[in-house]
């Protein structure tokens, strides 16, 4: 199966290196040994230890052990030790004993070794795998301790701990793997991830890249909920098992595999080590799509789901685990918000993008009380009466520390995500109420201008706004008539209940309420007429449609139709009409013709600070500009 930790195990494996203490990790200060009798003289291949009852105990000992001369050959080694090697009648004297036990292969092991023939007073403890004649291996447990007698060498011991290393494997395999679909778990998954992205691993050879396709089921919980939890895992056994067959596919002409894993859920990723670039995961993706997106068959059911696909491919230098993930979290929730059933490439670009606006998300409620917001106005214009300024719209803009000057698309809709546009919007009312009145106080020889205010549909919800506006207009004693506020088309066309009966009693308290971008929504207009509105602001897209001005090109004489229709139908219901986004003098010309009421746009003014509009009322009007 692809994308598990079996595979061949290594020759040998030093799972512990022997030797501990300060000066050197590798070794342990040995403990007594009795000594060993004397080896009589005779042949090298004498596998006697020596004479008399300690001779005949090492002979006959269950524990393999081989007595070593100072250059790590076997001067005599007992029964259990040929036994446990294979040896058979072949004599074990004069046989280097490293390589019986595979001591060379670790330069760490093999030095600590190198240091106990030497005489250091030190032990060596090691586990190796260790390769029988007739095949298999077994797992030992080596000692090799100095003898007490000098000319003896040292003791070299080995024990048997084959089922115990057997059992911990399995144990482990148990830790390590998702029991349903028998794939590496998360644990692995990142142990593995891990060990791709050191630096060591990297820089040996291949390619220095890594990627990653990071997939979650779209509708796994409706199967769950509605099938049950067995079907539901019969289901990612199924996925399972096709994401290995497309892993098997992609790594024929490879080295290895994509290692395969499930995360959790109905959560999947497929890792590739040494990836040739975004190429490369693009096709696994693209096949993990067709694969998962075909039917299932379980318990007698057909079940179809599909799948979305956060594929990130980079450099493995400079790269973390915690990083790589978060990229792949980043792209899958792309995948998703573009429509599921695809795999979408991680985009730096539009990553950073996130992070500003998860930056600002993050510090919106504490610029509100830092006081990090400021109100620009544009005015609202009478079509007749030579321009004359009537009111104006009260917008705002952070003025972040940051990232400077941030237009309200910026992060009003973070605000009615997170509540904050309550606090928000409480502030624009008193602020632009407490103008208004600012320029009534100074300008008294001047009809009064009204201003006129958004509210998002959660601060109708989440606040008392009928009880806000009454104690704002009390606090800065403005008129009621001279506030007007704004929502879109969306929020009111439709609204029942508290909406309505906030509506209404704004309404009657005097305030003004007008339908912004009208005629892109609901457009209900049977509804409309039991609506307590006052103004519609038709949607710039249609006063677009006028702006063609002595270059040749005729204007649309469908845009001028509808636009009239809605003003006279406006004008049957007692409303005013007001037209945004008029840019242009033919424009103007236009709409004045056709009866509009009130222009808003760059042909008068931009946004504006509050002495501008002190200025432009000097004048007593808001002349084309």
């Amino acid at each position: 199966m692809s994308g598990t930790s079996e595979g061949p195990a290594p020759t040998a494996d030093l799972i512990r290196p022997a030797v501990t203490d300060s000066s050197d990790e590798t070794l342990s200060r040995a403990p007594h040994i009795p000594p060993v009798p004397p080896v009589p003289a005779g042949p090298r291949d004498q596998p006697a230890a020596g004479d008399g009852r300690l001779g005949s105990a090492f002979r006959a000992a269950p524990l393999a052990m081989a007595v070593l001369d100072r250059e790590g050959l076997i001067v005599s080694a007992n029964d259990t030790f040929a036994a446990l090697l294979g040896l058979g009648a072949r004599p074990a004297a004069g046989r280097a004993a490293a390589d019986l036990v595979d001591l060379r292969s670790d330069p760490r092991t093999w030095h600590a070794y190198q240091e106990v023939l030497g005489g250091r007073p030190e032990e060596l403890r090691c586990t190796r795998r260790v390769r029988h004649p007739d095949g298999r291996s077994l797992w030992a447990q080596i000692t090799v301790a100095p003898l007490p007698t000098a000319e003896h060498g040292v003791l070299l011991s080995l024990n048997d701990i084959s089922a115990g290393h057997e059992l911990q494997e399995r144990l482990r395999h148990l830790e390590m793997h998702d029991p349903v679909t028998r794939l590496p778990n998360r644990t692995l998954f990142f142990e593995r991830l891990s060990a791709a992205l050191e630096t060591e691993t990297y820089e040996l050879g291949g390619t220095g890249r890594i990627g990653l396709c990071y997939l979650d089921l779209d509708g796994f919980k409706a199967v769950n909920d509605t099938l049950g939890h067995r079907v539901g895992d019969g289901l990612l056994a199924g996925v399972a098992e096709r994401l290995t067959r497309c892993a098997d596919e992609a790594g024929r002409t490879r080295a290895s595999a994509p290692l395969v894993a499930r995360l959790g859920g109905d959560e999947f990723a497929l890792l590739v080590e040494d990836s040739t670039g975004t190429e490369q995961l693009a096709d696994l993706a693209e096949s993990v799509l067709k694969a998962v997106q075909a039917p299932f068959d379980l318990s007698g059911r057909r079940v179809s789901v599909s799948a979305s696909i956060g594929v990130v491919e980079r450099h493995a230098s400079g790269t973390t685990a915690t990083g790589l993930m978060q990229a792949a979290d980043t792209t899958l929730y792309w995948a998703k918000a573009d429509g599921k059933s695809r795999w979408t490439l991680f985009d730096p670009e539009r990553n950073a993008h996130r992070m500003t606006r998860q930056a600002l998300a993050s510090t919106l409620r504490p610029a509100i009380e830092r006081g990090e917001f400021i109100l620009e106005y544009q005015p609202l214009v009478a079509m007749e009466e030579g321009g004359r300024l009537r009111g104006v719209e009260a917008l705002v803009r952070w003025d972040h520390p940051q990232f400077g000057l941030l237009t309200p698309n910026r992060f009003i809709g973070l605000a009615e995500e997170d509540g904050s546009i309550v606090p928000l919007g409480r502030w624009v009312l008193a602020t632009a109420c407490r103008q208004a009145r600012r320029w009534q106080l100074d300008h008294p020889g001047e009809p009064p201008i009204f201003v006129s205010v958004n509210v998002a549909v959660r601060q109708v919800w989440d606040s008392d706004l009928v009880a806000d506006v009454a104690e704002i207009l009390a606090e800065t004693q403005l008129a009621p008539e001279l506030l007007q506020l704004e929502l879109t088309e969306s929020a009111v066309m439709g609204s029942a209940g508290r909406p309505l009966q906030t509506l209404q009693a704004l309404s009657e308290m005097g305030v003004l309420i007008a339908i912004d971008d009208f005629g892109t929504g609901y457009s209900n207009l049977a509804y409309l007429s039991r609506l307590p509105v006052s103004v519609l602001k038709l949607d710039g897209s249609f006063v677009r449609g006028f702006q063609y001005e002595g270059e040749g090109v005729a204007p649309n004489p469908a845009d001028e139709v509808i636009v009239e229709a809605m003003i006279q139908l406006a004008h049957r219901l007692g409303l005013s009409v007001t037209a945004e986004c008029v840019e242009t003098s033919a424009q103007a010309t236009r709409l004045r013709r056709i009866g509009c009421d009130t222009g808003q746009g760059w042909l008068y003014s931009r946004p504006v600070t509050p002495e501008r509009i002190d200025e432009l009322l000097g004048t007593n009007s808001c002349r084309q500009s």
